[in-house]
């Protein structure tokens, strides 16, 4: 018996990814949480006959104690998108104060569940999450975590598009660092089965396709809405790891951007980064979590260490960004 809660279940990815979850095999009882619209969604969805149970819940009635209370499992896409005439800050502010309202949430009526934060942006929203669970003295490092699995989704998609694969998800691509621009580091050089004769031209449009691929779907919808399918499907390729790991099923690793210390090997991949708390890298998983983070930044090329370099400074200040939001919040104006 599992239960599963999408927070943000009403919104443009919280609603595919409630879809897949009530499809899922590994899903006994599915909670929606949003501010709006959430038991419109579940109404919706318990028509479907697949096993889960879906039940929807507003903030009134104690909504989010009873959604959250009893999961295994608590996936987080709220947030909002930025909108006309609002800055960077305007929106980091927003969405840190939902995923912060959220994990309070969790620290009260959660504090075992597996953590899985996609409310963007995540080099920064993970590190809030931390923090919040680290004030409640509830945090455990194996069991939070960052989706970055649609950069692996896009690495595969893109580099099946120019090698002329088939089957883009036979590509196993590791794309290590964080999850916003150049932060994201795809490590072409170890992918299997092995990508040859790229002329450095391909190589670098194919990488900065990789690391600004939302762009092309913000173009494409005109400004009115960002990648919301393919990370609904990226997070449930996650999610479902999660959940199989926690069924027993050996042998799974996933990309996702973890906080390093308290997880075997976590120690060494902070060292190669010159200290960075958190990093995107293959890490695998087990009943309880994350078991152990592998280090591939010593089997990058040159070239991948040179765009690391880059990723490493930026990560610094994302990190730092978000352990502040909660830890040395701006004063009130």
């Amino acid at each position: 018996m599992v239960k599963a809660v999408v927070a943000g279940a009403a919104g443009g990815i919280g609603q595919p990814l409630s879809l897949l979850l009530k499809l899922s095999p590994y899903v006994s009882e599915l909670a929606l949480y949003d501010v709006v619209n959430s038991p419109g969604v579940a109404a919706d969805l318990s028509h479907i006959s697949s096993r889960a149970k879906v039940t929807g819940y507003l903030p009134a009635e104690d909504g989010l104690k009873l959604a959250f209370t009893g999961a295994d499992v608590i996936v987080i896409p709220a947030g909002i998108p930025r909108k006309p005439g609002m800055t960077r800050d305007d929106l980091f502010n927003i969405n840190a104060g939902i995923v912060r309202d959220l994990v309070t949430g969790i620290a009260q009526y959660a504090p075992t569940a597996f953590v899985l934060v996609i409310s963007n942006p995540v080099n920064s929203t993970v590190p809030i999450a931390v923090e919040v669970l680290k004030k409640h003295g509830v945090f455990n490092p194996a069991k939070v975590f960052g989706v970055t699995t649609l950069d692996i989704v896009r690495s595969e998609t893109f580099t099946a598009q120019i090698t002329g694969q088939a089957d883009p998800s036979s590509y196993r691509i590791p794309v290590i660092g964080g999850h916003s621009g150049d932060t994201i580091v795809p490590l072409l050089s170890l992918a299997q089965p092995k990508v040859d004769g790229l002329t450095d031209d391909v190589r670098d449009g194919l990488i900065k396709r990789i690391q600004f691929g939302g762009d092309e779907v913000v173009q494409a919808k005109e400004g009115k809405g960002s990648a919301t399918l393919s990370m609904a499907y990226a997070g449930f390729r996650f999610v479902e790891s999660i959940l199989k790991a926690a069924s027993g099923q050996s042998g799974l690793v996933e990309n996702t951007y973890v906080y390093l210390s308290g997880i075997p090997g976590g120690e060494e991949v902070k060292s190669a980064t010159g200290g960075l708390d958190y990093f995107s890298t293959p890490v695998e998983l087990g009943p309880q979590g994350a078991t152990k983070v592998h280090n591939l930044i010593s089997k990058a090329s040159d070239y991948e260490l040179g765009l690391l370099k880059v990723a490493y400074s930026g990560l610094a200040a994302n990190i730092k960004k978000g352990v502040d939001f909660i830890v040395a919040p701006a004063p009130a104006k």
